[in-house]
């Protein structure tokens, strides 16, 4: 009974051993990440090889889902919102299925990416965009499944797939020139609210100009339409300091009401405390 035992025990500590010990894995684990235009693209999917067999037709069938590589389903994250053959898709990740053709792909674009293979129950409302392009043959054979980011441009690529002797070439866009043209407007149309609002705190606190500090909280002022208690409270501080303490108690009075409003206890005490400090009646 105990020698029993006790070769249960070695057994049952061999596999604990075992389990420790890694090894290749037969499709292993790839991750690409390139910058398009303006736009971060992620690529992560693991790679089964060849190993002397016929892939699409056979080992991959025709016309029936695939999971686009092995193990977990593909993923492709976006950083920005694109286009992917001509089609919107949000900013985020996609688990990427297709349906191999011999002269036509359909590519999914599937909004839920965590599925072991194909999903269990295919749901349409999960598909975020949908695809058709036309497969290429190649002469060289590839031996292990391989995705890539390809024919980068500033406004585009392709996120491209080839295994065996097959090339699918999946275009998209990214939305670099309506950034740029964004960020170019946002320049020339010199500093915003926040912008006049940041510097003219940072001059009052950091103890610097404070006549600058005072044209750009003026500057900031005038372009919000409504001023929060909170900023109005910045703007009498820097009036203050400024010298100006007619111009501090009004625009202190002007806080106040805005705190009482909103409820803030903290900001009706400082403005109260400020109003008794500077005289006001």
């Amino acid at each position: 009974m105990k020698r029993t035992l006790f070769l249960f025990l070695a057994i049952c500590s061999s596999f604990a051993i075992n389990a420790q010990i890694a090894t290749p894995q037969p499709s292993p684990a790839a991750k690409v990440m390139q910058v398009v235009g303006l736009t971060d693209v992620t690529l992560d999917y693991s790679r089964p090889a060849m190993r002397g067999r016929t892939v699409f037709g056979n080992l991959v069938p025709f016309d029936k889902m695939w999971r686009t590589g092995a193990n977990k389903n593909s993923i492709v994250t976006f950083s920005n919102d694109v286009k992917v053959g001509g089609k919107a898709l949000k900013a985020g990740s996609y688990a990427i299925f297709t349906i191999p053709g011999e002269a036509v792909w359909e590519v999914n674009f599937y909004t839920d990416t965590e599925n072991w293979g194909t999903p269990q129950s295919w749901d349409a409302s999960k598909v975020a965009a949908v695809i058709k392009v036309d497969p290429s043959k190649i002469t060289e054979k590839v031996e292990s499944f391989t995705m890539a980011i390809t024919a980068i441009t500033g406004d585009g690529a392709n996120l491209e797939i080839t295994w065996e002797n097959t090339k699918v070439a999946i275009p998209f866009t990214v939305p670099t020139d309506a950034a740029v043209s964004s960020a170019i407007d946002k320049v020339l149309a010199g500093p915003s609210a926040d912008d006049y609002y940041a510097a003219a705190v940072y001059y009052l606190e950091a103890d610097k100009d404070i006549a600058k500090a005072k044209t750009w909280m003026d500057k900031a002022m005038a372009m919000t339409e409504k001023p929060a208690f909170y900023q109005l409270r910045k703007q009498s501080l820097i009036y203050a300091k400024a010298g100006d303490k007619k111009g501090a108690i009004d625009l202190a009075k002007k806080s106040l009401a805005a705190s009482e409003a909103a409820g803030n206890a903290d900001y009706v005490k400082m403005n109260k405390d400020s109003l008794k400090e500077w005289g006001a009646k």
